[in-house]
């Protein structure tokens, strides 16, 4: 079958009209070349901007969220790990606290003590060697006893500092310091006995100049050293006795999301109980409540620990030093027998005596305070017997400075050396009772600064392992509900 062309009818045969071949298409021309310079021609833009991930994980989450099953999901997770950062900060908070609390009973204190022993020994080795230089070739073994019992204490409490001193700090220098002069000191102690055993006056000066080093030099960096020790104390109780504010906190807002996801479980199930999320509302609570209740328990073992315990041992080593002191510058007044004055005001003073009595004047400061912060009977009583062996001490001194200002110089050195009714029987009571108290209160402290840092122990590792263990549980109470829409 054939078509009729819609075109136009095609000219009558022998109409002498030429027929034109038909033309191929043609492809379309090229586009002219880009000048140079000239700006690129604009892309076409796209139809939608590409989506990035975080974009794409965020959409995925608003769309869980406007289901139950994914609103439970990040219940779950956000609960998890409230729970877990609440055991974390608890652990990490109680480490450092029963950390310094360990520090303050068997590193910090203890230093305090040999540092204020050093001085103690120090000055103790001072007095002993201008006794028995004052008792000539005389000078008895107790008291030779006495001054090499002294230097090898110094000596060991020196080794032991520096074993426990952080490197590089100042009380490591200062160590070092006492290291070099003790034995320059020795040496210069030697001098003056060998030339006063043989009656030469000049044994008088080198023990003046072994005197000078060791209070110049030697007990001032003594005293540094027991100031730094002290300071490192007070750190360690500053870190151990805070709160830990962060920790409680984070409890609390656990406890609080959990109690509210279990009551939001029971308005939409009217379940009272689930199992999960009660086994970690328990264990929260244990943590926080252990968490309280230990710290609370630690600070105030601590607190009576420096208020009963340091505080009353500050004291009493600043009432053994005073009374060194004195003793040693009573014994140097008669050696130097006038050749160190002191002027005050318009009166001129024995340099030794003076400082004798300023010494004896903040020996009573020192009992007397600490009379104050003694708590109980065994501890008041060695200081109220300190306090009237001090006052017979004062009497005996007057006695003797009076003999020896009329010239009867032997009578004043019986009542300094001697063996009966002396000045030194009341040292010898000061310093014996004063020992006394300084071992109760040693005790005292011991027990008290042991029961603070009991009552962290197996805080951090407990407050961790219940923290997981909650997590758990809140995960679990939550896939529960979960599995009731599979």
């Amino acid at each position: 079958m054939t078509y009729t062309p819609r075109s136009s009818t095609p000219p009558p045969a022998g109409s002498g009209l030429p027929i034109l071949p038909a033309v191929p298409a043609q492809a379309s021309p090229p586009a002219p070349a880009r000048p140079p310079g000239s700006p690129a021609a604009p892309r076409p833009s796209p139809q939608s901007p590409r989506r990035t991930a975080f974009a794409e994980g965020l959409d995925r989450l608003r769309a869980a969220a406007t289901t139950e099953p994914g609103r439970l999901r990040i219940i779950g997770a956000l609960l998890a790990l409230l729970v877990v950062a609440f055991g974390s900060v608890t652990a990490w908070q109680m480490t450092d606290r029963a950390s310094a609390a360990d520090d303050v009973l068997t590193s910090s204190q203890p230093l305090t003590s040999d540092a204020a022993d050093i001085y103690r020994s120090l000055a103790d080795a001072n007095t002993a060697a201008s006794s028995g230089f004052l008792a000539g070739g005389q000078e008895s073994a107790t008291t030779r006893d006495r001054y090499e019992k002294d230097i090898r204490t110094a000596a060991e409490k020196l080794v032991n500092a520096a074993a426990n001193a952080d490197p590089g700090s100042p009380s490591t220098a200062t160590i070092a310091e006492l290291n070099r002069l003790l034995p320059e000191y020795k040496g210069l102690i030697e001098r003056a006995r060998t030339y006063n055993r043989q009656g030469f006056p000049v044994g008088g000066a080198y023990l003046r100049y072994a005197n000078e080093k060791m209070q110049q030099h030697m007990l001032p960096a003594a005293e540094d050293l027991y100031e730094k020790e002290n300071q490192r104390l007070e750190a360690d109780y500053a870190d151990a006795r805070p709160y830990p504010w962060a920790a409680i906190a984070l409890g609390v807002l656990a406890l609080a999301a959990l109690a509210w996801s279990q009551h939001r479980t029971y308005r939409r199930t009217n379940r009272v109980l689930n199992h999960g999320l009660v086994a970690a509302t328990a264990t929260a609570t244990v943590v926080l409540l252990w968490l309280v209740v230990g710290h609370s328990v630690a600070r105030a073992a601590l607190d009576d620990s420096y208020d009963h315990g340091v505080r009353s041992l500050n004291v009493l080593h600043d009432a053994r030093i005073a009374s060194l002191k004195a003793r040693g510058n009573e014994n140097l007044t008669l050696v130097a027998r006038g050749a160190e004055t002191k002027k005050v005001g318009d009166r001129t003073y024995d340099a030794y005596d003076h400082d004798f009595g300023a010494d004896i004047k903040a020996l009573g400061a020192r009992l007397e305070a600490a009379g104050k912060l003694a708590d109980d009977a065994a501890g008041e009583r060695p200081v109220t017997t300190a306090v009237g062996n001090m006052k017979e001490w004062q009497r005996r001194h007057a006695a003797a400075r009076e003999q020896d200002e009329n010239g009867n110089y032997q009578q004043a050195l019986d009542l300094v050396i001697g063996a009966k009714g002396a000045t030194g029987e009341c040292f010898d009571s000061v310093d014996a009772n004063l020992r006394a108290a300084l071992v109760h209160e040693e005790t005292e402290f011991r027990h008290a600064a042991g029961d603070g840092r009991d009552a962290l122990t197996g805080l951090p590792a407990g407050a961790a392992v219940l923290a997981v263990l909650g997590a758990a549980g809140a995960v679990l109470g939550i896939g529960r509900r979960l599995s009731e829409y599979r």
